[in-house]
């Protein structure tokens, strides 16, 4: 999927640095732009982990803010998998390796954002950029490491009291119990 993944400082102070992701499949790239990285990191994000996030997205031409998750859901941080299409590919692409407590400003060529077709606020083509703060990072669904953490008493079955209550909520919606 990644044909090749850069690495360039651009400040040399603080934890501040910038780097660039190349996709085989696209024309531009993802420009992402550490703002703050927490000085430990015990577990950084990765395809499929589930992740606590607040983002704002603007419009690169204008800096006009068309979304904001802190406005969006009563203000709660928002949950997602990462890697599966739950947002935009541009962010997907731009959330990986994120530490808990770090954000990041991402910027996301159309091609990796909303297309030529745009979408609501989102004008046809537009580069969008996005700021991006991690309240959690946990092993996502399909994790076994994530099942065992969840799985207390080592039985290889979950009981609602062992689900955590984001998920049973999900799960209860679901399957209509």
């Amino acid at each position: 999927m990644w044909k090749l993944v850069s690495f360039t400082l651009c400040v040399l102070t603080s934890e501040l640095c910038s780097w660039r992701v190349w996709a085989s499949d696209v024309k531009d790239e993802v420009k992402i732009e550490v703002l703050f990285k927490p000085l430990e990191c015990d577990q950084k994000s990765k395809k499929g982990d589930m992740m606590n996030v607040h983002y704002d997205g603007f419009l690169a031409k204008d800096g006009s803010q068309f979304y904001c998750s802190r406005s969006d859901k009563a203000g709660h941080p928002q949950w997602l998998v990462l890697g599966i299409g739950q947002v935009i590919k541009g962010l997907d692409l731009g959330m990986t390796d994120m530490c808990v407590g770090e954000r990041r400003k991402i910027t996301v060529p159309s091609d990796l954002a909303f297309g030529a077709s745009g979408k609501g606020p989102v004008p046809p083509n537009a580069t969008v950029v996005f700021e991006v703060e991690v309240f959690a990072v946990t092993r996502g669904p399909r994790s076994m490491e994530a099942f065992k953490q969840i799985d207390q008493d080592q039985d290889r079955t979950l009981t609602r009291a062992e689900v955590p209550a984001e998920i049973s909520i999900l799960l209860s919606h679901w399957i209509g119990s």
